[in-house]
């Protein structure tokens, strides 16, 4: 059992209608991300061709902001905010496609931002979904 897992678990209070697992889902998907994007920013700066990957890094390093900042959202329950909660997730949703297209325009050259577009595919599926859950 993951921490997020045993922190959804103990919390004190009813989680009311969110979907847990789609909200567990969501807050693995978007810390991975954070790292996974993070890792390949400064994979990026140790390239020979780090010049021509900078767009690359600074979309990187929104999209690791974004998803840590929307993970640590995703983990506050008290007071529920559903609203500010769909722009947090479609924010992140938008980081994510942003990141995971560029990533992709490298990942044939450099296997980090394969594994960099791929993490991003996740969150962003998962962002996707726990919105679409979100009552």
């Amino acid at each position: 059992m993951s921490t997020a897992e045993r922190m959804l678990e103990s919390y004190p209070k009813d989680l009311g209608h969110i979907d847990k697992a789609k909200l567990l889902t969501c807050i693995e998907a978007c810390v991975a991300c954070a790292q996974a994007c993070t890792a390949c920013a400064h994979a990026c700066l140790s390239e020979p061709s780090v010049a021509d990957l900078t767009a690359c890094i600074r979309t990187n390093l929104d999209c690791a902001d974004i998803c840590e900042a929307t993970g640590r959202v995703l983990s506050r329950h008290t007071g529920f905010d559903p609203d500010l909660t769909a722009a947090v997730l479609e924010t992140c949703v938008t980081a994510c496609k942003s990141c995971g297209d560029r990533c992709a325009e490298h990942a044939s050259m450099h296997e980090h931002c394969s594994v960099c577009a791929d993490a991003c595919r996740r969150c962003e599926s998962a962002c996707r979904e726990l919105f679409a859950a979100l009552d």
